[in-house]
């Protein structure tokens, strides 16, 4: 079901996965985005509330950059559904789809460069009986496939938009090995009409939790 990062995350003590104090700090999300989206690819996300801690390992993400990027919400400029992203990195950025669906960014560079990096996958490490409370009966692998399930998974609302990604209750902890080049395929981005030709697609391509 893992592949050797996630089994080596699982071996680890629930202290060394779930501690704050491990987790990227604010400077890490100021840097260009490619570079960030890099960072957090087999990141664990991790989310404590009063019903329980969520956790889960990144293996899918979307690059939106502040230039040049026609499918960057913030492409025509500041509004105030786009407002997170002009903010400096290491916040949410959350929106609707659809009308009832959520999908959930992490902020990327210095203040007023509005880049971002959609979470699209995740494999759940933590709190999956929370996590099929809000999602149903699926398949352990579909809990978080798909940006709009993850946000569900992780009952991530637009009440969390400006939300921190650098607290004790919200954090992203690095992965405890480097990423191996060739577990990664970098591709054009999917489920979106404009700029479809950019490959700021990061996925971790041997994991069941990837779109399919």
């Amino acid at each position: 079901m893992w592949d050797e990062q996630t089994k080596a995350i699982r071996r680890m003590s629930t202290a060394e996965v779930f501690a704050p104090e491990r987790a990227y700090g604010w400077e890490f999300y100021q840097r260009p985005t490619v570079e960030v989206a890099w960072g957090l690819l087999g990141a664990v996300l991790v989310k404590r509330e009063p019903e329980g801690l969520c956790a889960a390992r990144l293996v899918e993400l979307e690059a939106y950059l502040p230039d040049g990027d026609a499918a960057n919400h913030a492409a025509r400029g500041w509004s105030e559904r786009t407002a997170p992203m002009f903010a400096a990195g290491g916040i949410l950025y959350v929106y609707a789809i659809y009308g009832r669906h959520r999908c959930v960014n992490v902020v990327t560079e210095p203040e007023g460069r509005p880049g971002a990096v959609l979470l699209r996958a995740a494999e759940v490490l933590h709190g999956e009986e929370l996590m099929r409370r809000r999602r149903g009966e699926v398949q352990w692998e579909a809990l978080c496939r798909g940006p709009a399930n993850l946000a569900r998974a992780f009952g991530f609302e637009l009440s969390d938009n400006f939300r921190s990604v650098c607290s004790a209750e919200l954090f992203i902890v690095p992965p405890p090995e480097p990423i191996a080049p060739e577990a990664v395929r970098r591709t054009p981005r999917i489920g979106i009409s404009r700029a479809r030709e950019l490959p700021l697609r990061f996925v971790l391509w041997q994991s069941r939790c990837r779109s399919r």
